[in-house]
Formats: structure tokens, sequence, C-alpha cells
């Protein structure tokens, strides 16, 4: 068995879709980044290559690459979770925790566990996701910017 942690955070600007775990969330703001900025799914990416040991997601789809420009994060994170199945290691269960102020992640909750289980190859119920507020702290708490933190369990396969 492996463990991996990952953790993101991303400016919000007007203009910007958001997307968390590969569902689009109606809201006048957007995060920033080179991709679709899915904090939940760089997370998670994030935790799976520190299990697997295959890096981080800037050495695997770095921002200068014009070819990740505006991909969907969802579609990063399917090939690293292919990537771990090739290497022998299956997905256990993972835990995010997303740090927002806004918006409330509830009525999405279960859309974003069943895209990431669909994706991980794992059953929804291995997906642990919860969100926080920072009590208005900080650049989170003042709806500045979104973050997600997350912890895998990787299982070698024989």
């Amino acid at each position: 068995m492996r463990v991996g942690s990952g953790f993101d955070l991303h400016r919000l600007a007007v203009g910007r879709r958001l997307v968390l775990g590969g569902v689009e969330l109606p809201w006048d703001m957007g995060l920033v980044g080179h991709s679709d900025a899915d904090v939940i799914c760089h997370a998670l990416i994030d935790a799976l290559c520190g299990a697997a040991g295959i890096g981080d997601i800037g050495t695997l789809f770095p921002d200068d690459d014009p070819k990740y420009k505006d991909v969907r994060s969802l579609d990063l994170l399917r090939e690293v979770a292919d990537h771990c199945r090739r290497a022998k290691w299956a997905v256990e269960n993972v835990d995010v925790t997303l740090l927002a102020q806004v918006p409330r992640l509830a009525p999405y909750r279960e859309a974003i566990r069943n895209n990431l289980a669909g994706v991980l190859g794992i059953d929804p119920g291995a997906v642990g996701l919860k969100a926080t507020t920072t009590d208005h702290v900080g650049p989170l708490g003042n709806g500045e910017a979104l973050a997600a933190q997350a912890v895998v369990l990787l299982r070698e396969v024989p």
C-alpha cells in the first residue's frame, strides 16, 4: 500500500468557468489557470503522482505547453489514473477537502463523487468529498480563491 497527498489553489476571476471535479457550477466567477484549473482534480493528480512515485502535475502537464491550454482536468486525472493502473497500482480510496467560502458544494457533491469514481475506476463510496470554509479569513475566506487537498491510498496489484 502507498499513500499520497496533494494540494492545489487557484485564484478566482470573472469571465472564467468554475469547474470542480469535472462538474461545471453555475457561478459568476471561475478559477484562473492554464487548464480549466479544477482544484479538486489537480489535488488528486498530485496525490496519485506522489503515491505512485511518478512526479507531479507540473512535470507531467507543464503549464507552458500549449496542448494543455483549457484542457479538462478530469481528462488529466484519467490519464494519471491509467498510468497508475499500468504501473500495477489500484486506487483503494480517495478523500478530498475543498477549501472555499463560496460556492456551496452540497448541491454538486454526488455528481462530483460519481465523476471522480468513474475516472479512478472505484465505487463512489470510496470517494470522500467534503468542504470547509476558512471563516472569512485570508484569500479563501474573502472569496478570492479556492483550494483543495487530497489523500489517496493505492494498493499494489500482483
